[in-house]
């Protein structure tokens, strides 16, 4: 069939073979067959040849060596996704002599057209820089080409190209970071997981530990009273004085006030937690975890507890950082303590780290809650998670001195129990506990004594026989039996045991000499020629201790100080303690190991790098006189650097939007087709948006205003600009300054008064559209614009006024321009504009009308009128039109967020 001479056969055969691989049977015998097709005309039995020699380029080096020209010309083919194919197959050929193939491909492919095949060269960045690892600085500028891409699709691929390659090449990020923090939200989720693990150790690097002086937190200069600003009573005496001293120092401190870009990236990652890939809200969870304040990562809380409804893959990863994150911050899970209770169908290894959640959550309040539901997991059938659930009893008691006697006592019912390991693990755990009380426990000792008779379990032995002869004072009738029993079953006594009954010997040897000596000598006796080695040696070492002679030396009169001297209580530990210096989620700290190929977590600066290296230059700065952007005169510093900043990025050629144009984008960009549409003019054109950058730095922006003056004169004659005149009134006004006719969609000459908005709080008048109500050609000459233009509209409060534009092209003059018919939903309302008598030949006129909308996005149908033709039209409102403006401060607005 691949032989054929017709495409449909060939079609056929390719598509068994790709069904053949997916099933994982081996088709490599036939390449030759295949690879002699990579030069058909038929586009889908090549995309699927490419398929084929993607999965076996690599095994079948020198056959795919051969066919090398066609995957050149398959390169320059001009169908993307050939283009792509062929990129993937030259770098899935692990051979060195193709090296520079390679790098030409791919440099070509960065620069291509489509951001597939720009994608498709971020991925083979890693292959080549594996192959050749020489290749690093001519691939560093290819990293870089693609970094300043703006497309979300190569966003992704680059990162990770980026991170493979050269992760230390930090000063590569910092042009792009705003871009990749606005861009996160479109990325696709595997790429937004690596830009969010980059972006954790970028902010590392370049932002302040925004936990450093929480007490002093006042984000973006807010003007809460801080901590240190307290009232001092008035009788103090020289302590106080000098402490007040030192508070003064304090509080001179400059207070923490958080980076707009160290913000920027929180409040872009935030709405990712909502995502249905549970890796990005793990890698979201880790960002907040490393980067955010104290006070706002208890958002990541109710994101985790979310996962734990989904497989045990995922439960169990997701448990490793939680039970990291409750170490440090416990009270951000204590609200959803139930949802770490045990299920029976939970595998064991989710068991365990929902327990180590539960222990590290336990306090005062909830202990008993705590304990109740431990009491239920001991009766389960999986021995292991029985265990594990004795030793968080243990920690529990440890760490709550309130609950100790209680824990001991539940542990001490539990000796008699029938599951020998249950025995066992609860007599590691009591011999823990006593060792904190143990003139208090003396009964409990002597209860374990007569364990010894039943007790195998090789670890508890020994902890009994430890506790016997660490407090034998205790228990002085006890102790001397127990070691002539373990003396006579010495020899089939596991080594851990024999070691503990030498100990014990020694013990009672320098406590009971009187009882014991004999046995102490048989006992050394034994264990001097048993098998271990470490058996004799401990032996060997004991005798010369506690029987002296004339050869022993000096050591021995401090025998007693050696073997009995006070031992602290141990301390019983969760074993995620310090795990959180490996970056959460990452293998390193699943191992609890630094992996191959981990990039460590960098830590905080001690001062703040300078922020202006990710400020993105702008060739050329020109600012319209009237587009003074009055956002200048907004309160926030921080704010203003971040408006400047984050527009830019949504410029491109390629027709990106931003999250706040997304809607609109496709509307926009078709309804002002014609004559240089409002929104390129306004809100996503080159030039106006270098004229929002503005300067770089807010102490030039006024040298810069005066500055695009000048060169407003200059440019007068190639760009007209209308001017915002200020009106004594509240009311729309039309607007007649118009300086040519080729601007009509241009918005920025509406009126804007002082008395509607106060300047702190004026929205920049590029922010409106134009749309368009009747086309020039459809229109005869007659050509209709409108835009909401955002102020009150005098004759009736609850209309939207609509500012109506008309421009007539024709060569005659149009009269009695006019409404009628109008066709309304039930509840609208509309108050027609005045009758235009006469426009004349090339003039504009502007009339302004309400609509009421009642609350819908129904559009307002009528008739528009001259003195010989009708039109018909209609005007639909964006939803945000139907919204009144409110200007809240941040608390305020974070007041209302949260009712």
């Amino acid at each position: 069939m691949l032989d054929s001479n017709k495409d449909s056969l060939k079609l056929e055969a390719m598509k068994r073979i790709v069904a053949m691989i997916a099933r994982g049977k081996n088709a490599s015998d036939l390449f030759p067959a295949v690879v002699k097709n990579v030069a058909c005309k038929n586009i889908e039995v090549k995309k699927l040849v490419y398929v084929y020699l993607v999965r076996y380029a690599e095994e079948q080096q020198d056959l795919a060596l051969l066919s090398i020209s066609t995957f050149q010309r398959g390169l320059k083919d001009p169908n993307q996704l050939i283009r792509a194919s062929a990129l993937r197959v030259l770098s899935s050929i692990r051979v060195t002599i193709i090296v520079p193939i390679m790098m030409l491909a791919i440099k070509e492919a960065a620069s291509d057209m489509s951001p597939y095949v720009r994608k498709t060269a971020a991925h083979a960045i890693p292959k080549l820089y594996s192959l050749d690892p020489e290749q690093k600085d001519q691939l560093i500028e290819v990293i870089e080409k693609l970094l300043a891409d703006k497309t979300t699709l190569v966003a992704g691929s680059v990162v990770m190209a980026f991170e493979e390659v050269c992760p230390e090449r930090i000063d590569l990020i910092h042009k792009n970071y705003r871009k990749l923090c606005n861009l996160l939200i479109d990325v696709e989720e595997w790429g937004q997981v690596v830009i969010i693990n980059m972006l954790t150790r970028y902010a590392r690097t370049q932002f302040l530990n925004p936990n450093i002086n929480e007490s002093l937190l006042e984000e973006g200069g807010g003007g809460e009273k801080t901590f240190y600003g307290s009232d001092e009573d008035e009788d103090e005496d020289e302590e106080e004085k000098e402490k007040k001293v030192e508070v003064a120092a304090l509080a001179k401190r400059k207070p923490y006030v958080m980076d707009p870009d160290h913000r920027l990236l929180l409040r872009n990652t935030k709405p990712l937690l909502q995502s249905r890939n549970a890796a990005v809200v793990m890698a979201v969870a880790q960002l907040y975890f490393h980067l955010a304040p104290k006070a706002e990562v208890g958002v990541i809380a109710k994101a985790l507890v979310r996962l734990l409804r989904s497989h045990s893959e995922v439960q169990f990863v997701v448990l490793q950082n939680v039970a990291t994150m409750t170490i440090k911050r416990r009270g951000m899970f204590e609200p959803y303590l139930k949802s770490f209770y045990i299920r029976s169908t939970d595998p064991t290894q989710i068991k365990v780290l929902k327990l180590e959640v539960l222990t590290n959550l336990a306090n005062e309040t909830n202990i008993s809650t705590i304990l109740r539901e431990f009491q239920t997991y001991i009766k389960s059938m999986d021995k292991d998670f029985v265990a594990a659930t004795i030793q968080a009893i243990g920690r529990c008691a440890t760490n709550i001195s309130e609950v100790r006697d209680t824990c001991l006592n539940g542990l001490v019912q539990l000796l008699s129990n029938r599951d020998e390991l249950v025995v066992a693990e609860s007599v590691v755990v009591i011999k823990k506990l006593l060792q904190m009380q143990p003139e208090k426990h003396s009964d409990i000792i002597k209860h374990m004594a007569k364990l010894t008779d039943n007790i195998q379990v090789p670890m508890a032995r020994a902890s009994i026989l430890w506790l016997i002869g660490e407090y034998c004072e205790h228990v002085p009738k006890i102790a001397p039996d127990v070691l002539r029993k373990m003396a006579k079953s010495f020899t089939n006594e596991e080594d851990i045991v024999k070691l503990q009954i030498i100990n014990l010997s020694a013990k009672l040897y320098l406590t009971n000499s009187k009882q014991t000596k004999l046995l102490t000598q048989y006992v050394l006796n034994l264990a001097k020629y048993d098998q271990n080695y470490d058996i004799r040696d401990r032996a060997r070492f004991i005798r010369q201790l506690i029987v002296p002679t004339e050869k022993s030396g000096a050591l021995s009169k401090y025998a007693k100080k050696l073997f009995l001297a006070l031992k602290p209580a141990p301390v019983l530990e969760s074993p995620f303690k310090d795990r959180d210096h490996f970056q959460l989620g990452s293998l390193s700290h699943l191992l609890n190991a630094k992996a191959g190929g981990y990039q460590e977590l960098p830590d905080w600066p001690e001062a703040a790098p300078d922020p202006s290296v990710r400020n993105v230059e702008v060739k050329e700065s020109v600012r319209a006189v009237g587009t003074v952007p009055e956002w200048t005169k907004c309160s926030s510093r921080e704010k203003r650097k971040e408006k400047k900043v984050e527009k830019p990025f949504y410029s491109d050629s390629e027709g990106e939007s931003g999250p706040t144009e997304s809607a609109d984008s496709e509307s926009d960009s078709a309804s002002g087709s014609e004559s240089g549409s409002g929104s390129e003019e306004s809100g996503s054109g080159s030039e106006s948006e270098e004229s929002e950058e503005g300067s770089e730095s807010e102490e030039e922006e006024e040298d810069e205003e005066e500055k695009d003056k000048k060169k407003k004169k200059k440019k007068e004659l190639k760009k007209p600009v209308q001017e915002i005149e200020p009106a004594p009134s509240p009311q729309v006004t039309p607007v007649n300054t118009f300086l040519s006719n080729s601007l009509v969609t241009d918005l920025e000459g509406l009126s804007l008064s002082d008395t509607v908005l106060s300047p702190a709080t004026i929205a920049p008048s590029s922010a409106l559209k134009s749309y368009e109500l009747l086309h020039r050609i459809t229109g005869e000459g007659l050509q209709v614009e409108y835009c909401f233009s955002r102020q009150p509209f005098s004759p009736d409060a609850n209309m939207v006024a609509v500012q109506m534009q008309f421009t007539n092209n024709a060569t005659s003059d149009t009269k009695n321009l006019h409404m009628e018919d109008v066709k309304l939903q039930s509840g609208m309302r509309v108050k027609e504009f005045p009758e235009i008598e006469l426009l004349p030949a090339g003039e504009t006129s502007t009339a302004v009308m309400g609509i009421d909308f009642c609350d819908s996005t129904q559009a307002a149908n009528f008739q528009l009128c001259t003195h010989t033709k009708k039109f018909f039209v209609s005007i639909q409102p964006p939803v945000g039109e139907l919204m009144r403006p409110i200007f809240l401060t941040e608390n305020e607005f974070k007041k209302e967020q949260g009712q």
